[in-house]
Protein backbone atom coordinates (compact mmCIF):
# COMPACT_ATOMS: atom_id res chain seq x y z
CA UNK A 1 0.00 0.00 0.00
CA UNK A 2 1.44 3.76 -0.43
CA UNK A 3 1.62 3.99 3.20
CA UNK A 4 3.71 1.15 3.63
CA UNK A 5 6.55 2.92 0.91
CA UNK A 6 7.27 6.49 3.23
CA UNK A 7 7.40 4.59 6.24
CA UNK A 8 10.61 2.93 7.35
CA UNK A 9 9.41 1.85 11.26
CA UNK A 10 6.29 0.31 11.78
CA UNK A 11 4.93 -1.28 14.70
CA UNK A 12 2.04 -3.31 15.20
CA UNK A 13 -0.87 -0.37 15.36
CA UNK A 14 1.69 2.52 16.42
CA UNK A 15 4.89 3.91 16.06
CA UNK A 16 7.18 3.29 19.06
CA UNK A 17 8.08 7.17 19.06
CA UNK A 18 8.49 7.26 22.79
CA UNK A 19 11.87 4.87 21.58
CA UNK A 20 12.55 7.66 18.88
CA UNK A 21 15.55 10.57 19.43
CA UNK A 22 13.65 13.29 18.71
CA UNK A 23 14.01 16.78 20.70
CA UNK A 24 12.30 17.49 23.18
CA UNK A 25 10.09 20.47 23.14
CA UNK A 26 9.42 22.45 26.76
CA UNK A 27 5.50 23.53 26.83
CA UNK A 28 6.61 27.00 26.54
CA UNK A 29 8.07 26.36 22.60
CA UNK A 30 5.01 24.03 22.29
CA UNK A 31 2.87 26.82 22.60
CA UNK A 32 4.98 29.48 20.97
CA UNK A 33 5.40 26.93 17.48
CA UNK A 34 1.27 26.11 17.72
CA UNK A 35 0.40 30.23 17.95
CA UNK A 36 2.95 30.78 15.10
CA UNK A 37 0.72 27.98 13.01
CA UNK A 38 -2.98 29.81 14.00
CA UNK A 39 -0.72 33.24 12.75
CA UNK A 40 0.22 31.62 9.43
CA UNK A 41 -3.10 30.16 9.17
CA UNK A 42 -4.53 33.45 8.90
CA UNK A 43 -2.23 35.12 7.42
CA UNK A 44 -3.20 32.61 4.75
CA UNK A 45 -7.12 33.37 4.87
CA UNK A 46 -6.96 34.59 1.70
CA UNK A 47 -6.21 31.59 -0.04
CA UNK A 48 -8.33 29.70 2.02
CA UNK A 49 -11.28 31.61 0.69
CA UNK A 50 -10.48 31.16 -2.99
CA UNK A 51 -10.08 27.53 -2.39
CA UNK A 52 -13.32 27.50 -0.74
CA UNK A 53 -15.07 29.59 -3.57
CA UNK A 54 -13.29 27.76 -6.14
CA UNK A 55 -14.78 24.01 -5.10
CA UNK A 56 -18.01 25.37 -4.19
CA UNK A 57 -18.17 26.76 -8.12
CA UNK A 58 -17.17 23.52 -9.47
CA UNK A 59 -20.93 21.57 -7.80
CA UNK A 60 -19.39 18.05 -8.40
CA UNK A 61 -21.37 15.02 -7.42
CA UNK A 62 -19.85 12.02 -5.88
CA UNK A 63 -17.55 9.98 -8.05
CA UNK A 64 -17.77 12.65 -10.92
CA UNK A 65 -15.47 15.42 -8.69
CA UNK A 66 -12.91 16.07 -11.42
CA UNK A 67 -12.50 19.59 -11.75
CA UNK A 68 -12.24 19.39 -7.85
CA UNK A 69 -9.52 17.11 -7.60
CA UNK A 70 -7.21 18.33 -10.01
CA UNK A 71 -7.75 21.75 -8.85
CA UNK A 72 -7.05 20.41 -4.99
CA UNK A 73 -3.71 17.88 -5.93
CA UNK A 74 -2.70 21.07 -8.27
CA UNK A 75 -2.06 23.13 -5.04
CA UNK A 76 -0.41 20.06 -2.87
CA UNK A 77 1.70 19.12 -6.17
CA UNK A 78 2.77 23.10 -5.78
CA UNK A 79 3.81 22.32 -2.07
CA UNK A 80 5.81 19.37 -2.11
CA UNK A 81 3.14 16.69 -1.73
CA UNK A 82 3.91 13.32 -3.75
CA UNK A 83 0.27 12.56 -5.36
CA UNK A 84 -1.18 9.25 -5.86
CA UNK A 85 -4.35 9.02 -8.10
CA UNK A 86 -7.10 6.95 -8.53
CA UNK A 87 -6.90 4.83 -5.57
CA UNK A 88 -8.98 1.86 -4.69
CA UNK A 89 -10.12 2.15 -8.33
CA UNK A 90 -11.73 5.21 -7.87
CA UNK A 91 -10.61 8.13 -10.58
CA UNK A 92 -11.31 10.98 -8.76
CA UNK A 93 -10.01 10.03 -5.40
CA UNK A 94 -6.01 10.46 -3.97
CA UNK A 95 -3.54 9.92 -1.44
CA UNK A 96 -1.28 13.26 -1.06
CA UNK A 97 1.83 12.57 1.21
CA UNK A 98 4.85 14.83 2.52
CA UNK A 99 7.34 13.39 4.64
CA UNK A 100 10.09 15.09 6.77
CA UNK A 101 12.01 12.32 8.32
CA UNK A 102 10.65 9.82 11.32
CA UNK A 103 7.78 10.84 13.00
CA UNK A 104 4.09 10.03 13.38
CA UNK A 105 1.79 10.20 10.36
CA UNK A 106 -1.10 12.18 10.65
CA UNK A 107 -3.90 11.98 8.16
CA UNK A 108 -5.55 14.74 7.39
CA UNK A 109 -9.53 13.96 5.47
CA UNK A 110 -12.84 15.61 4.26
CA UNK A 111 -15.38 15.32 1.64
CA UNK A 112 -15.69 17.35 -1.26
CA UNK A 113 -18.91 16.19 -3.42
CA UNK A 114 -22.14 17.61 -3.23
CA UNK A 115 -26.01 17.22 -3.31
CA UNK A 116 -28.82 16.75 -6.38
CA UNK A 117 -30.70 19.75 -7.48
CA UNK A 118 -29.43 21.75 -4.84
CA UNK A 119 -28.21 24.81 -7.14
CA UNK A 120 -28.25 28.06 -5.08
CA UNK A 121 -26.36 31.40 -5.52
CA UNK A 122 -24.40 31.82 -2.39
CA UNK A 123 -25.20 35.06 -0.09
CA UNK A 124 -28.48 35.00 -1.22
CA UNK A 125 -31.11 34.61 1.63
CA UNK A 126 -34.07 32.40 -0.71
CA UNK A 127 -34.14 30.09 -2.72
CA UNK A 128 -32.54 30.87 -5.90
CA UNK A 129 -30.72 28.17 -8.53
CA UNK A 130 -27.51 28.84 -10.22
CA UNK A 131 -28.57 26.42 -12.75
CA UNK A 132 -31.97 25.06 -12.47
CA UNK A 133 -31.94 21.50 -11.30
CA UNK A 134 -28.21 21.29 -11.00
CA UNK A 135 -26.30 19.98 -8.20
CA UNK A 136 -24.70 22.26 -5.36
CA UNK A 137 -23.09 22.28 -2.33
CA UNK A 138 -25.93 22.03 -0.25
CA UNK A 139 -24.00 20.02 2.25
CA UNK A 140 -21.14 22.40 2.47
CA UNK A 141 -18.55 19.75 1.31
CA UNK A 142 -16.69 22.46 -0.81
CA UNK A 143 -14.76 24.05 2.58
CA UNK A 144 -13.08 20.81 4.36
CA UNK A 145 -10.32 20.11 2.55
CA UNK A 146 -9.38 23.35 1.57
CA UNK A 147 -9.51 23.90 5.76
CA UNK A 148 -7.04 20.64 5.47
CA UNK A 149 -4.42 22.00 2.92
CA UNK A 150 -4.36 25.82 4.79
CA UNK A 151 -3.69 23.74 8.23
CA UNK A 152 -1.00 21.81 6.68
CA UNK A 153 0.76 23.84 4.92
CA UNK A 154 1.09 26.32 8.00
CA UNK A 155 2.23 22.85 10.11
CA UNK A 156 4.34 21.90 7.06
CA UNK A 157 6.28 25.37 6.99
CA UNK A 158 7.23 25.37 10.53
CA UNK A 159 8.42 21.69 10.37
CA UNK A 160 10.84 22.22 7.39
CA UNK A 161 12.14 25.22 9.81
CA UNK A 162 12.53 23.37 12.66
CA UNK A 163 13.30 20.06 11.34
CA UNK A 164 10.74 18.56 13.11
CA UNK A 165 9.79 14.89 11.99
CA UNK A 166 6.74 13.73 10.62
CA UNK A 167 4.36 13.07 7.65
CA UNK A 168 1.30 14.50 6.40
CA UNK A 169 -1.29 12.88 4.86
CA UNK A 170 -4.22 14.40 2.87
CA UNK A 171 -7.04 12.37 1.27
CA UNK A 172 -10.59 12.87 -0.12
CA UNK A 173 -13.67 11.33 0.97
CA UNK A 174 -15.02 11.16 -2.42
CA UNK A 175 -18.72 10.35 -2.55
CA UNK A 176 -19.43 10.70 0.80
CA UNK A 177 -23.38 11.42 0.36
CA UNK A 178 -23.22 8.15 -1.21
CA UNK A 179 -21.52 6.80 1.24
CA UNK A 180 -19.12 4.85 -0.73
CA UNK A 181 -15.17 5.05 -0.48
CA UNK A 182 -14.01 5.39 2.37
CA UNK A 183 -15.08 1.63 2.84
CA UNK A 184 -13.04 0.65 0.20
CA UNK A 185 -9.74 2.75 1.28
CA UNK A 186 -10.14 0.98 4.55
CA UNK A 187 -10.54 -2.40 2.80
CA UNK A 188 -7.49 -1.67 0.38
CA UNK A 189 -4.96 -0.71 4.20
CA UNK A 190 -4.44 3.17 2.94
CA UNK A 191 -4.57 3.83 6.18
CA UNK A 192 -1.93 1.38 7.23
CA UNK A 193 1.11 2.96 9.15
CA UNK A 194 -0.99 6.53 9.52
CA UNK A 195 -0.83 7.04 13.60
CA UNK A 196 -4.16 9.07 13.65
CA UNK A 197 -6.68 10.57 11.59
CA UNK A 198 -8.39 14.40 11.82
CA UNK A 199 -11.56 14.38 9.87
CA UNK A 200 -13.28 17.28 9.33
CA UNK A 201 -16.71 18.39 8.60
CA UNK A 202 -18.54 21.70 7.89
CA UNK A 203 -20.84 22.09 11.45
CA UNK A 204 -22.31 25.82 12.56
CA UNK A 205 -20.12 25.56 15.46
CA UNK A 206 -16.19 24.89 16.03
CA UNK A 207 -16.31 21.02 18.17
CA UNK A 208 -15.12 18.04 18.49
CA UNK A 209 -16.26 14.79 20.70
CA UNK A 210 -15.48 11.52 21.59
CA UNK A 211 -16.93 8.39 22.17
CA UNK A 212 -19.75 6.50 20.24
CA UNK A 213 -21.07 9.56 18.26
CA UNK A 214 -24.51 9.87 18.01
CA UNK A 215 -26.05 8.75 14.22
CA UNK A 216 -25.90 5.71 12.64
CA UNK A 217 -23.89 3.03 10.40
CA UNK A 218 -25.44 1.71 7.43
CA UNK A 219 -25.52 -0.71 4.12
CA UNK A 220 -26.37 0.99 0.72
CA UNK A 221 -27.92 -1.67 -1.58
CA UNK A 222 -29.28 -2.23 -5.05
CA UNK A 223 -31.75 -4.67 -5.44
CA UNK A 224 -32.24 -5.68 -9.68
CA UNK A 225 -35.00 -8.01 -10.81
CA UNK A 226 -34.86 -9.57 -14.58
CA UNK A 227 -37.72 -10.61 -16.13
CA UNK A 228 -39.64 -11.08 -19.55
CA UNK A 229 -40.35 -8.30 -21.63
CA UNK A 230 -44.25 -8.54 -23.48
CA UNK A 231 -46.75 -6.56 -25.22
CA UNK A 232 -48.48 -4.77 -22.17
CA UNK A 233 -51.92 -4.94 -24.16
CA UNK A 234 -51.09 -7.78 -26.65
CA UNK A 235 -50.05 -10.68 -25.07
CA UNK A 236 -49.71 -9.67 -20.85
CA UNK A 237 -49.79 -12.68 -20.07
CA UNK A 238 -46.50 -13.53 -21.67
CA UNK A 239 -44.16 -10.84 -19.53
CA UNK A 240 -42.27 -11.59 -16.31
CA UNK A 241 -42.76 -7.91 -14.79
CA UNK A 242 -39.66 -6.91 -13.05
CA UNK A 243 -41.44 -3.93 -11.91
CA UNK A 244 -43.91 -5.50 -10.22
CA UNK A 245 -40.91 -7.35 -8.12
CA UNK A 246 -39.44 -3.71 -7.57
CA UNK A 247 -43.17 -2.50 -6.44
CA UNK A 248 -43.59 -6.12 -4.23
CA UNK A 249 -40.29 -5.81 -2.38
CA UNK A 250 -40.98 -2.09 -1.91
CA UNK A 251 -44.44 -3.28 -0.19
CA UNK A 252 -43.02 -5.79 1.72
CA UNK A 253 -40.34 -3.86 2.85
CA UNK A 254 -42.66 -1.21 4.11
CA UNK A 255 -44.72 -3.31 5.97
CA UNK A 256 -40.91 -4.75 7.95
CA UNK A 257 -40.40 -1.38 8.42
CA UNK A 258 -43.55 -0.80 10.89
CA UNK A 259 -42.05 -3.69 13.15
CA UNK A 260 -38.40 -2.02 12.79
CA UNK A 261 -36.97 -0.53 16.62
CA UNK A 262 -36.92 3.12 16.40
CA UNK A 263 -32.94 2.86 16.30
CA UNK A 264 -33.23 1.41 13.24
CA UNK A 265 -34.33 3.36 9.72
CA UNK A 266 -34.25 3.24 6.13
CA UNK A 267 -35.12 4.70 2.48
CA UNK A 268 -35.35 4.02 -0.90
CA UNK A 269 -35.78 5.19 -4.27
CA UNK A 270 -36.70 3.44 -7.35
CA UNK A 271 -33.15 3.58 -9.65
CA UNK A 272 -35.37 1.66 -12.53
CA UNK A 273 -39.03 1.32 -13.11
CA UNK A 274 -39.04 0.01 -16.48
CA UNK A 275 -39.07 1.81 -20.04
CA UNK A 276 -42.66 3.03 -21.23
CA UNK A 277 -46.05 1.82 -20.37
CA UNK A 278 -47.24 -0.55 -23.49
CA UNK A 279 -43.43 -2.93 -22.32
CA UNK A 280 -44.04 -5.45 -19.58
CA UNK A 281 -41.01 -4.39 -17.79
CA UNK A 282 -38.18 -6.82 -18.06
CA UNK A 283 -35.30 -4.85 -15.76
CA UNK A 284 -36.16 -2.82 -13.19
CA UNK A 285 -34.26 -1.82 -9.63
CA UNK A 286 -34.74 -0.26 -6.06
CA UNK A 287 -31.80 0.99 -3.77
CA UNK A 288 -31.95 1.16 -0.18
CA UNK A 289 -30.22 2.66 3.20
CA UNK A 290 -30.15 0.12 5.76
CA UNK A 291 -29.33 2.09 8.83
CA UNK A 292 -28.64 1.18 12.60
CA UNK A 293 -26.39 1.93 15.39
CA UNK A 294 -24.78 -0.73 15.76
CA UNK A 295 -22.89 -3.18 13.13
CA UNK A 296 -24.57 -6.38 14.02
CA UNK A 297 -28.46 -4.07 13.63
CA UNK A 298 -27.04 -2.78 10.29
CA UNK A 299 -26.52 -6.79 8.93
CA UNK A 300 -29.85 -8.03 10.25
CA UNK A 301 -31.87 -5.59 8.22
CA UNK A 302 -29.58 -6.62 5.67
CA UNK A 303 -30.35 -10.39 5.54
CA UNK A 304 -34.37 -9.86 6.21
CA UNK A 305 -34.05 -7.41 3.18
CA UNK A 306 -32.37 -9.73 1.17
CA UNK A 307 -35.21 -12.66 1.98
CA UNK A 308 -37.91 -10.42 1.21
CA UNK A 309 -35.89 -9.53 -2.26
CA UNK A 310 -36.16 -13.25 -2.64
CA UNK A 311 -39.68 -13.30 -2.06
CA UNK A 312 -40.64 -10.99 -4.41
CA UNK A 313 -38.85 -12.87 -7.07
CA UNK A 314 -40.89 -15.52 -5.92
CA UNK A 315 -44.02 -14.14 -6.26
CA UNK A 316 -43.40 -12.98 -10.01
CA UNK A 317 -41.14 -15.42 -11.88
CA UNK A 318 -38.58 -13.06 -11.96
CA UNK A 319 -34.88 -13.32 -10.76
CA UNK A 320 -33.14 -10.92 -8.65
CA UNK A 321 -29.24 -9.56 -7.87
CA UNK A 322 -28.22 -7.37 -5.45
CA UNK A 323 -25.00 -4.65 -5.24
CA UNK A 324 -23.88 -3.31 -2.25
CA UNK A 325 -23.07 0.26 -3.64
CA UNK A 326 -21.86 2.24 0.03
CA UNK A 327 -21.09 1.69 3.65
CA UNK A 328 -20.63 3.29 7.00
CA UNK A 329 -19.79 1.76 10.50
CA UNK A 330 -20.88 3.52 13.26
CA UNK A 331 -18.53 5.96 14.14
CA UNK A 332 -16.23 5.77 17.51
CA UNK A 333 -14.31 9.01 17.95
CA UNK A 334 -10.95 9.09 20.05
CA UNK A 335 -10.92 10.69 23.37
CA UNK A 336 -7.18 11.69 23.68
CA UNK A 337 -7.06 13.28 20.29
CA UNK A 338 -10.57 14.80 21.42
CA UNK A 339 -9.55 16.30 24.59
CA UNK A 340 -6.27 17.98 22.65
CA UNK A 341 -8.04 19.53 20.40
CA UNK A 342 -10.94 20.91 22.72
CA UNK A 343 -8.09 22.64 24.61
CA UNK A 344 -6.88 24.43 21.12
CA UNK A 345 -10.87 25.24 20.06
CA UNK A 346 -11.03 27.02 23.45
CA UNK A 347 -7.93 28.79 22.79
CA UNK A 348 -9.23 29.74 18.94
CA UNK A 349 -12.87 30.76 20.07
CA UNK A 350 -15.59 31.87 17.25
CA UNK A 351 -15.13 34.37 14.24
CA UNK A 352 -15.99 37.03 15.23
CA UNK A 353 -19.33 37.68 12.86
CA UNK A 354 -20.53 40.75 11.81
CA UNK A 355 -23.56 42.76 11.08
CA UNK A 356 -23.85 41.26 7.16
CA UNK A 357 -22.82 37.83 9.00
CA UNK A 358 -25.78 37.66 10.99
CA UNK A 359 -28.22 39.58 8.83
CA UNK A 360 -28.07 36.62 6.07
CA UNK A 361 -28.48 33.89 9.11
CA UNK A 362 -31.29 35.23 9.89
CA UNK A 363 -32.89 36.42 6.91
CA UNK A 364 -31.88 32.56 5.92
CA UNK A 365 -33.51 31.18 9.26
CA UNK A 366 -37.23 33.43 8.81
CA UNK A 367 -36.88 31.77 5.05
CA UNK A 368 -37.15 28.42 6.47
CA UNK A 369 -39.26 29.07 9.18
CA UNK A 370 -36.71 28.37 12.14
CA UNK A 371 -35.86 30.13 15.04
CA UNK A 372 -34.39 33.44 14.17
CA UNK A 373 -30.78 33.09 16.29
CA UNK A 374 -28.40 34.53 13.88
CA UNK A 375 -24.46 32.43 13.98
CA UNK A 376 -23.80 30.72 17.11
CA UNK A 377 -21.50 33.31 19.76
CA UNK A 378 -20.77 31.11 22.30
CA UNK A 379 -18.00 27.67 21.79
CA UNK A 380 -19.89 24.18 21.97
CA UNK A 381 -18.73 22.38 25.04
CA UNK A 382 -16.26 18.65 24.25
CA UNK A 383 -18.87 16.35 22.93
CA UNK A 384 -19.07 13.50 24.85
CA UNK A 385 -19.87 9.60 24.48
CA UNK A 386 -23.74 9.06 23.88
CA UNK A 387 -25.52 7.76 27.02
CA UNK A 388 -27.91 6.31 25.13
CA UNK A 389 -27.58 5.38 21.46
CA UNK A 390 -29.42 7.83 19.28
CA UNK A 391 -30.67 7.46 16.03
CA UNK A 392 -29.79 9.52 12.61
CA UNK A 393 -27.26 10.10 9.73
CA UNK A 394 -24.23 8.72 9.07
CA UNK A 395 -21.11 9.40 7.61
CA UNK A 396 -18.19 6.34 6.22
CA UNK A 397 -15.42 8.32 8.17
CA UNK A 398 -17.14 6.02 10.69
CA UNK A 399 -14.49 2.78 8.52
CA UNK A 400 -11.76 4.88 9.23
CA UNK A 401 -12.33 5.60 13.13
CA UNK A 402 -12.50 1.75 13.54
CA UNK A 403 -8.90 0.82 12.06
CA UNK A 404 -7.02 4.24 13.18
CA UNK A 405 -7.45 6.68 16.01
CA UNK A 406 -9.98 9.61 14.49
CA UNK A 407 -11.80 12.46 15.34
CA UNK A 408 -14.04 14.87 13.54
CA UNK A 409 -13.21 18.56 13.71
CA UNK A 410 -16.39 20.55 12.96
CA UNK A 411 -16.21 23.86 12.00
CA UNK A 412 -18.46 27.11 11.72
CA UNK A 413 -19.07 27.77 7.94
CA UNK A 414 -22.74 27.09 7.63
CA UNK A 415 -25.82 28.64 9.24
CA UNK A 416 -28.01 26.92 12.06
CA UNK A 417 -31.72 25.31 11.93
CA UNK A 418 -31.41 24.12 8.20
CA UNK A 419 -32.60 21.09 7.17
CA UNK A 420 -29.42 19.95 5.54
CA UNK A 421 -28.71 18.26 1.76
CA UNK A 422 -30.78 21.51 1.05
CA UNK A 423 -30.33 23.85 -1.16
CA UNK A 424 -30.51 26.85 1.25
CA UNK A 425 -27.13 24.91 3.51
CA UNK A 426 -25.41 25.90 0.15
CA UNK A 427 -26.37 29.99 1.05
CA UNK A 428 -23.45 30.85 3.73
CA UNK A 429 -20.65 28.13 1.73
CA UNK A 430 -19.27 31.15 -0.67
CA UNK A 431 -19.49 33.87 1.89
CA UNK A 432 -17.54 35.76 4.19
CA UNK A 433 -19.25 33.42 7.25
CA UNK A 434 -17.56 29.92 5.61
CA UNK A 435 -14.50 31.90 4.83
CA UNK A 436 -14.08 32.65 8.73
CA UNK A 437 -15.43 29.65 9.85
CA UNK A 438 -12.72 27.57 7.63
CA UNK A 439 -9.99 29.91 9.40
CA UNK A 440 -10.88 29.45 12.55
CA UNK A 441 -11.12 25.70 12.06
CA UNK A 442 -8.28 25.03 10.38
CA UNK A 443 -6.02 26.88 13.24
CA UNK A 444 -7.70 24.58 15.64
CA UNK A 445 -6.67 21.83 13.35
CA UNK A 446 -2.90 23.35 12.66
CA UNK A 447 -2.54 23.21 17.12
CA UNK A 448 -3.41 19.98 17.17
CA UNK A 449 -1.04 18.78 14.08
CA UNK A 450 1.61 20.21 16.35
CA UNK A 451 0.74 18.93 19.65
CA UNK A 452 0.73 14.87 18.05
CA UNK A 453 4.32 15.72 16.19
CA UNK A 454 6.19 18.25 19.30
CA UNK A 455 4.88 15.47 22.16
CA UNK A 456 4.55 11.75 20.39
CA UNK A 457 3.88 9.93 23.60
CA UNK A 458 0.23 11.39 22.46
CA UNK A 459 -0.07 9.13 19.74
CA UNK A 460 0.68 6.27 22.09
CA UNK A 461 -1.90 7.20 24.66
CA UNK A 462 -4.53 7.82 21.50
CA UNK A 463 -3.65 4.21 20.20
CA UNK A 464 -3.97 2.79 24.04
CA UNK A 465 -7.57 4.24 23.95
CA UNK A 466 -8.36 2.71 20.86
CA UNK A 467 -7.32 -0.63 21.69
CA UNK A 468 -8.12 -0.90 25.24
CA UNK A 469 -11.04 1.00 25.34
CA UNK A 470 -12.56 1.64 21.75
CA UNK A 471 -12.05 -2.11 20.20
CA UNK A 472 -11.80 -3.84 23.66
CA UNK A 473 -15.39 -5.36 22.63
CA UNK A 474 -16.21 -4.57 19.37
CA UNK A 475 -13.99 -5.59 16.09
CA UNK A 476 -14.19 -3.87 12.71
CA UNK A 477 -15.32 -6.25 9.90
CA UNK A 478 -15.82 -4.41 6.77
CA UNK A 479 -19.52 -4.51 5.34
CA UNK A 480 -17.50 -5.00 1.67
CA UNK A 481 -16.11 -7.87 0.21
CA UNK A 482 -12.94 -8.01 -1.71
CA UNK A 483 -14.77 -8.56 -5.03
CA UNK A 484 -16.87 -5.44 -4.42
CA UNK A 485 -15.88 -2.51 -6.32
CA UNK A 486 -16.88 1.14 -6.09
CA UNK A 487 -19.74 2.17 -7.87
CA UNK A 488 -17.78 4.89 -9.59
CA UNK A 489 -20.54 4.83 -12.49
CA UNK A 490 -23.10 6.84 -10.37
CA UNK A 491 -24.05 10.55 -10.74
CA UNK A 492 -22.19 10.54 -14.52
CA UNK A 493 -25.27 10.77 -16.39
CA UNK A 494 -26.49 13.52 -14.03
CA UNK A 495 -23.16 15.59 -14.07
CA UNK A 496 -22.62 14.83 -18.32
CA UNK A 497 -25.62 16.55 -18.55
CA UNK A 498 -25.35 19.73 -16.07
CA UNK A 499 -21.47 20.22 -16.68
CA UNK A 500 -22.20 22.54 -19.42
CA UNK A 501 -23.93 24.78 -18.50
CA UNK A 502 -22.09 24.47 -15.04
CA UNK A 503 -18.70 25.64 -16.28
CA UNK A 504 -19.98 29.04 -17.23
CA UNK A 505 -19.96 29.52 -12.99
CA UNK A 506 -16.67 28.45 -12.39
CA UNK A 507 -14.81 30.98 -10.02
CA UNK A 508 -12.18 32.77 -11.85
CA UNK A 509 -9.68 33.69 -9.01
CA UNK A 510 -7.16 36.05 -11.57
CA UNK A 511 -10.33 38.37 -12.54
CA UNK A 512 -12.56 39.04 -8.98
CA UNK A 513 -11.79 38.99 -5.49
CA UNK A 514 -14.14 36.66 -4.14
CA UNK A 515 -16.81 34.35 -5.89
CA UNK A 516 -19.89 36.93 -4.78
CA UNK A 517 -17.97 39.72 -6.64
CA UNK A 518 -17.99 37.41 -10.10
CA UNK A 519 -21.56 36.65 -10.02
CA UNK A 520 -22.44 40.23 -8.73
CA UNK A 521 -24.08 38.96 -5.24
CA UNK A 522 -24.20 42.03 -3.40
CA UNK A 523 -23.91 40.54 0.42
CA UNK A 524 -26.10 39.62 1.97
CA UNK A 525 -29.05 39.77 -0.10
CA UNK A 526 -32.34 39.38 1.45
CA UNK A 527 -36.05 39.94 0.34
CA UNK A 528 -37.38 42.93 1.11
CA UNK A 529 -39.74 43.65 3.82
Amino acid sequence: MRIKTVLILVLTGSLAFSALAQKKYTPKQIEALKAEAAQIVQANHKQSQVMVDKIFSFAELGFQEIESSKYLTGILEQNGFTIERGVSGIPTAWFATWKNGDGPVIALGSDVDNIPKASQYPGVAYHKPMVEGAPGHGEGHNAGIPLNITAALAVKQIMERENIGGTLVLWPGIAEELVAAKAWYTRDGLFEGVDLCIFTHVANNLGVSYGQASGTGLISVEYTFSGDAAHSAGAPWRGKSAADATELMNIGWNYKREHLHPLKRSHSVITDGGDQPNVVPSKSSIWYYFRDVKYDGIMEMYAQANDIAKGAALMTGTTMTSKVLGTAWPRHFNKVIAEKMYQNILKVGLPAWDENDQTLAKAVQKELGSKEEGMPTKLDTLGLPVKELVSGGSDDIGDVSWVVPTVTLRFPSNIPGLPGHHWSNAIAMATPIAHKGVTAGAKAEAMTIMDFLLQPELVDQAWDYFKNVQTQEETYKPMITKDDAPPIYLNSEIMNRFRPELEKFYYDETKYDTYLEQLGVTYPTVKKN
